[in-house]
């Protein structure tokens, strides 16, 4: 076990990015582990400092994506917004949610449910009904068709090029579709699952077009952010049905064209970071000088009580002091005291500022070079 955590701690840091986890069984006469892992290069380090320490042990070493996905290790959501859950059963925590049309990395399945990985690299469960398998072939076909994306906040698929025909799903902004052609002022779509449906024209745009026209300049990453104003806060959540701090950043820049890190923690690893801290506490003349709107603010709930606290709250700084975050509902508060708005818990717990906007790194990602998206969705087709 000692072994298996030093392994873990070099390989799999971080266990919503990588995996490596293990069960080890002291009921036989000689223990038997049993390993599930990401990376290949653990189970070979693994493996070898067994042999070297010589520890009498037998098992199995388990290398995602497994055998229970064979063939089909892609697989595209199939739901306007699907729940990925830290375990396959549906009481378990929320951990993160993918939009309609997103595709993800099938690494495993188990009892109804299976272990995906999203574009921004988090790894967690989903319902099997959730999502499409997809082989390579028919997933080159998915990607080979034009798509439409949905630029609405919300609306709903029909049956026919009428709505007063019955719905086919409900829709939320980011959803992608394939589309076969316009009927007056529908488009037509098609579901991952194959399912058939029609959308209003004037709620979508070719993805192609979307994606060439996007310019994530600060001011357009804060009008996505003020169209979600008064959505709920839900842990896990990152669409216009609910989101979390991180998810309201996330989605934020997502309609911006950039996928960024999943959750607050590993957001604030990204990017460039920014003065505006005086011996750890918030210097308002810093803040005012140096942050410009679109820039992302962290706070760490601990700071003050723990050294090196964590980061748990992140928020989208707007400029004048005031940010725009998810606390309870998406709203805007201000760091400045002589502000109405003033939000004193976040100035004291205030521990560092990142830029996204013109940075290079990788953890950052253009929709229009990230594989999950890079696609041959252009145009949309003829009207018939």
């Amino acid at each position: 076990m000692q072994i298996a955590e030093q392994t873990r701690k070099q390989y799999a840091p971080d266990q919503r990015t990588a995996l490596f986890e293990i069960q080890l069984d002291t009921t036989t006469h000689v223990p038997q582990y049993h390993i599930t892992t990401t990376d290949e290069n653990a189970k070979a380090a693994f493996t070898d400092q067994l042999v070297k320490s010589g520890i009498p042990t037998t098992g199995t070493i388990t290398l995602l994506p497994d055998s229970s996905v064979a063939e089909t290790t892609k697989g595209i959501i199939n739901l306007s917004v699907a729940n990925l859950r830290t375990a396959p059963r549906n009481q378990a925590e929320l951990a993160t949610q993918a939009l309609l049309g997103t595709v993800v990395d099938l690494l495993q399945e188990r009892d109804g449910y299976y272990r995906v990985r999203t574009p921004d690299g988090y790894i967690a469960w989903v319902s099997s009904s959730s999502v499409a398998p997809k082989t390579n072939e028919t997933l080159a076909s998915w990607n080979m068709h034009d798509k439409v994306i949905f630029i609405s906040d919300f609306g709903h698929s029909y049956e026919a090029a009428d709505e007063s025909s019955l719905r086919v799903s409900d829709l939320v902004m980011g959803d992608l579709l394939l589309t076969t052609g316009t009927y007056g002022d529908y488009v037509q779509v098609i579901y991952p699952d194959g399912r058939n449906a029609f959308i209003r024209s004037s709620q979508v745009q070719a993805f192609g077009s979307w994606q060439q026209a996007l310019n994530p300049t600060a001011q357009h990453v804060l009008d996505i952010a003020k169209t979600m104003m008064g959505v709920p806060y839900l842990w896990g959540g990152t669409s216009v049905k609910g989101v979390d701090c991180s998810g309201f950043t996330k989605t934020a820049y997502y309609m911006n064209g950039l996928v960024v890190p999943r959750d607050a923690s590993q957001q604030v690893l990204a990017g460039l970071a920014l003065d505006v801290l005086t011996e750890d506490d918030l210097d308002t003349a810093k803040l005012l000088r140096n942050l410009q709107p679109a820039d992302l603010l962290f706070f760490a709930a601990a700071k003050g009580k723990t050294p090196h606290p964590r980061v748990t709250h992140v928020a989208l700084y707007m400029g004048n002091g005031l940010f725009i975050h998810a606390s309870g509902t998406v709203r805007i508060n201000s760091l400045l005291k002589s502000a109405p708005n003033y939000d004193a818990d976040r100035a004291n717990t205030l521990v560092a500022a990142r830029r996204y906007l013109g940075q290079q790194d990788p953890a950052l990602q253009f929709l229009t070079a990230h594989p999950a998206y890079n696609t041959q969705a252009a145009r949309l087709p003829q009207t018939n």
